[in-house]
Parts: C-alpha cells; sequence; structure tokens
C-alpha cells in the first residue's frame, strides 16, 4: 500500500498497485472481506486484468500496461436505496469530466455508464454494492479505460476507441488516474450532501442521444425513440410514437446505424 501525494481529501490516499490481477474489482472486494476496516478512498491499479468484467457478466479486455483498470472502494451508507442510481451519475460524470480534460470535445456517457467518444466505446463502469438490511454498506467501483492501446480485435475495432487514436499521442496514465480521483472525490461529495439535482442535470448533459431521435430494439421489435431522462433508479425514459416508454437495464439496445 502506498502514501500518495494526491491532492485529494481520501479518494487514491491509499493506492495498490498490481501487476497483474483477474479483476480489479474481484481484488479489492476479498481485500473488503478479509482485511480490517479499509479506508474509504482505497484504490486497486492493475497493469494486467486478464478477466475484466462489465455490465453484468461482459469480459472487458484490455492490453498490459497500455489502459486504466482501476477499482476504488467507497462506503456511501448515507445513501437511500431508491437512490442508488445517483452513486453511478456521480461516477459517470466524474470519469467524463476526467476525459474531458484530455480529450476536448465528444465525450459522452452511454446509459446507464459506458463513456462514449461520439459513437465509439471509450471505457465502462462496473459499480457492485454490498448492502447491510437496508443499509448500502458499500461500494466498489471500477472503472476500465482505453488509453494507450491503438489496435483492438477486428470484432469490436469499429466500435471501440482510444485516447491515442483521438489524440494520435500517448497519455500518462497516472495523469488520468490523478484526475479519476480528483473528480469521483469532488462528485461523490457532491452526492454525500444530497444534490440529487446537480447530479442529474451534469449526467442528461453527459447522456448519449439524449432528446436525439435514433433507433433502439426492445424484445426484438425495432424502433424509433429519443431519450427523456432517466428515473430515480436509473431506468431510462425513451419518447416513442405509442408514447413515453420506461426500460430496465438491459431491456434496450441502442442500434448503431453507422
Amino acid at each position: 500500500m502506498q502514501n500518495n501525494t494526491f491532492s485529494t481529501l481520501f479518494v487514491g490516499q491509499n493506492l495498490i498497485k498490481l501487476k497483474e490481477v483477474d479483476s480489479t474489482n474481484n481484488f479489492l472486494k476479498n481485500l473488503v472481506s478479509k482485511s480490517e476496516p479499509l479506508a474509504e478512498g482505497t484504490v486497486i491499479m492493475a497493469d494486467h486484468q486478464f478477466a475484466g468484467r462489465g455490465q453484468q457478466e461482459s469480459v472487458w479486455q484490455t492490453q498490459e500496461g497500455k489502459n486504466i483498470s482501476t477499482s476504488i472502494y467507497l462506503k456511501p451508507s448515507f445513501l437511500p436505496l431508491n437512490k442508488q442510481f445517483f452513486l453511478n451519475m456521480a461516477v459517470s460524470v466524474a470519469v467524463s469530466d476526467t476525459l474531458s480534460c484530455f480529450v476536448p470535445e465528444g465525450i459522452m456517457v452511454k446509459w446507464p455508464n459506458d463513456i462514449y467518444y461520439h459513437d465509439k466505446k471509450l471505457g465502462g463502469i462496473l459499480i457492485e454494492n454490498t448492502l447491510t438490511g437496508s443499509i448500502l454498506k458499500s461500494s466498489v467501483i471500477g472503472v476500465g479505460l482505453n488509453v494507450n492501446q491503438s489496435e483492438f480485435p477486428e470484432s469490436i475495432s469499429g466500435r471501440a476507441t482510444s485516447v491515442i487514436q483521438i489524440l494520435q499521442k500517448e497519455v500518462p496514465l497516472m495523469d488520468i488516474m490523478q484526475k479519476i480521483f480528483m473528480f469521483m472525490e469532488k462528485y461523490y461529495l457532491i452526492l454525500r450532501a444530497g444534490k440529487y439535482s446537480i447530479l442529474q442535470n451534469d449526467y442528461l448533459t453527459k447522456l448519449y442521444n439524449h432528446q436525439v431521435t435514433a433507433l433502439y430494439k426492445h424484445n426484438g421489435e425495432i424502433f424509433e425513440g429519443a431519450i427523456e431522462g432517466v428515473e430515480d433508479n436509473g431506468r431510462l425514459k425513451v419518447n416513442t410514437k405509442n408514447g413515453l416508454k420506461i426500460f430496465n437495464f438491459k431491456e434496450i439496445e441502442f442500434i448503431h446505424t453507422k
């Protein structure tokens, strides 16, 4: 465990760097279950993550030493269970603000929490919460970002991008990590203060295809719709020709037309 001089109160002050791990989220969850009480803001960072996971068990692949694979430990016990998605909003906005410091335009959040550059995926977020009764005891925030990886498998090359592909130059990973810590703490403290409307507004401002007509798929049916907003519990509100429809996670799929 390393003590660092990041300009934060707690996020990143305890940073554990690993050469290789199956998943930084798994490592951090094991650490939480086995160790003495872990300091809030503890961060795990790995050079290589060989079994990184995306939402609902999809696999996230990364080249060794090229990208950011990190997990952050938070204890949002102040957050009501019906407001859990606001943690997702805070993290998504923090990561998009981070990337906007390096990439001048085009950074968006694709609902619920993929990070996009225009129409291509730049990274993703996986939040795993632990509940004790009706209390949100702890959260492990996994963040994966394509930074200095210049080539992707053919199966995803048309849909993925990286900072180096956008800027045509490498960016030191710790420069990005330092910004992640700073913005994560900023928005987490906004969340702790209960300023939900700020998070909602910032999230919608960055939301991919917000109030833009696009094609979606639900139960095998393709339809046109425009995202109207997001409910407190995270469900997506979409305006369609048949009125306003509400969708849960994984119930709706965006259809790429390019």
